[in-house]
C-alpha cells in the first residue's frame, strides 16, 4: 500500500494543476470574456516573437565555412517563408522546408 502513495501524490498534484490552469481564465476575466488590452496585445505580438526566437535558436550554430554548412538551412528557411506567404498553410510550409533540408544535407 505504501508503494502507491508517491504515485497517488503525483496524480493528485497533476490533477490539481490541470484544474487550476483550466479555471484560471474564468477567475481572472470572469464570465464576460473580455481579456483586456494587455492580453489582446500579447496575443497579437507573441506568435511572431516566438517564431523569431525559434529561427534564431535553430540557426545559432550555422557554420559559414563551407556551402554544406549553411546552404541547406538557408534554402529550407527561404522555402518555408515562401510557402507560407504563398499558401498560408503551416503544415505545407513545415513539410516542404523539412523535405528540402533533408534532401540537401544528403546531397551536399
Amino acid at each position: 500500500m505504501t508503494a502507491f502513495l508517491p504515485d497517488l501524490a503525483i496524480l493528485l498534484v497533476a490533477s490539481l494543476c490541470t484544474i487550476l490552469v483550466r479555471a484560471l481564465p474564468f477567475v481572472l476575466f470572469g464570465r464576460s470574456g473580455s481579456p483586456g488590452r494587455t492580453v489582446l496585445y500579447l496575443g497579437r505580438v507573441l506568435p511572431a516573437a516566438v517564431m523569431a526566437i525559434l529561427v534564431v535558436y535553430c540557426l545559432r550554430s550555422t557554420a559559414f565555412t563551407s556551402a554544406a554548412g549553411f546552404v541547406p538551412q538557408l534554402a529550407a528557411c527561404l522555402l518555408v517563408a515562401a510557402l507560407h506567404l504563398w499558401k498560408r498553410n503551416t503544415l505545407l510550409s513545415i513539410a516542404g522546408g523539412t523535405a528540402v533540408y533533408m534532401l540537401l544535407i544528403r546531397l551536399l
